[in-house]
């Protein structure tokens, strides 16, 4: 069958994604029912990291586990992707002896790379331009807390912040799915126009639509969700005085904004959060807030990428085949002189 990786949202239809979601809704019932199937039962998957992470690599590891796989961690500084061993050279010794690969790494171009040698799926765990399993996820937990009289179709998303690798994520897979998004930003820190365009032709087919504001009240007057996320990455902090200046206080996320919105309208952050940054602890705790709804969903959205991609490509070996096998080796055995 074709190999597919999962590198970036784009690459995938209305139809795709949301089968994706629908499967990991599914395995998420059949797991708060106490029942987890072991669909991925003996497989193994490599998970390189070029920098630290809790719930991406909480998620994925215990997703594997709760399927009857194993995933292995291979920690910041473990492997030096490109120094001491080329890209290609990595990722052939891997897909020989490991049925998926995951990188969160911190260049975009360094996935790609990896993604481009392999012989197995890859799965992006966030780069710097994209974060597309928290995507995912994001959309799985609206669908959850949606208002009961609305479609996909008529939510209205709502990121005030920085042009991350997750607003840049979640604006392209909203779009894609029809949802109308908007961005809050100083202007110096809205989407750039390439990131723009994709999701003007997204709207195109989709019928969602996409916008960029610089007045957060505007922003939220129609918002069912209101997200957003740190400030700045890796590599940005000498710019943290100038940043905090843009953002700071117009574009924080307090109880004056939050209010501002719809009443029903719920709030979301990816995590971590600088509490009392970006984000007042009012909004964080608040009732209508879902982080930790959201964070558990990376569990269950990591299940059902797992599942998509890797299910169809397994050998499943029938009864008669393992007996004869299990009978061969064992016959072998008792014939060695064992100590």
């Amino acid at each position: 069958m074709q190999l597919r990786h999962f590198i970036d949202t784009q690459e995938f239809s209305k139809k795709e994604l949301l089968n994706i979601i629908e499967l990991a809704q599914r395995i998420k019932k059949a797991h708060q029912q106490g029942y987890t199937p072991e669909l991925l039962h003996g497989t193994s998957l490599a998970m390189i990291f070029e920098e630290p992470s809790t719930r991406t690599r909480v998620s994925f590891e215990v997703a594997m586990t709760q399927l009857g796989g194993h995933a292995i961690y291979l920690k910041p500084g473990e492997i030096h992707l490109g120094v001491r061993e080329s890209l290609y050279d990595t990722a052939k010794v891997l897909s020989r002896m490991c049925d998926a690969i995951f990188a969160r790494t911190l260049k975009h171009e360094t996935i790609t790379e990896l993604a481009r040698y392999a012989d197995v799926p890859v799965f992006n765990g966030l780069t710097d331009y994209n974060h597309p399993t928290q995507a995912v996820c994001d959309v799985l937990t609206m669908l959850e807390h949606k208002p009961t009289n609305k479609r996909l179709e008529d939510l209205h998303i709502t990121f005030i912040g920085d042009a991350t690798n997750v607003l840049s994520s979640l604006m392209l897979i909203t779009t894609r799915l029809g949802m109308h998004f908007t961005q809050v930003a100083p202007k110096k820190y809205q989407a750039p126009p390439e990131w723009i365009a994709q999701a003007q032709s997204n709207c195109a087919e989709s019928g969602g639509t996409v916008h960029l504001e610089e007045d957060p009240i505007k922003g939220v007057q129609e918002a069912d969700f209101i997200y957003t996320d740190l400030w700045w990455w890796v590599g940005q902090e000498d710019q943290i005085p100038e940043r905090r200046a843009a953002f700071m206080p117009k574009y924080q996320v307090n109880l004056d904004i939050f209010n501002k919105a719809p009443s029903h309208c719920k709030f979301m952050h990816c995590l971590p959060a600088s509490r009392g940054v970006e984000v007042t602890n009012e909004v964080m705790d608040h009732p209508r807030s879902i982080i930790f709804d959201q964070s558990e969903n990376r569990l269950h959205t990591e299940k059902g990428l797992l599942v998509y991609f890797l299910y169809p490509r397994l050998k499943h070996a029938s009864m008669e085949l393992k007996a004869y096998h299990r009978g061969e080796i064992e016959t072998m055995i008792n014939q060695f002189d064992l100590i």
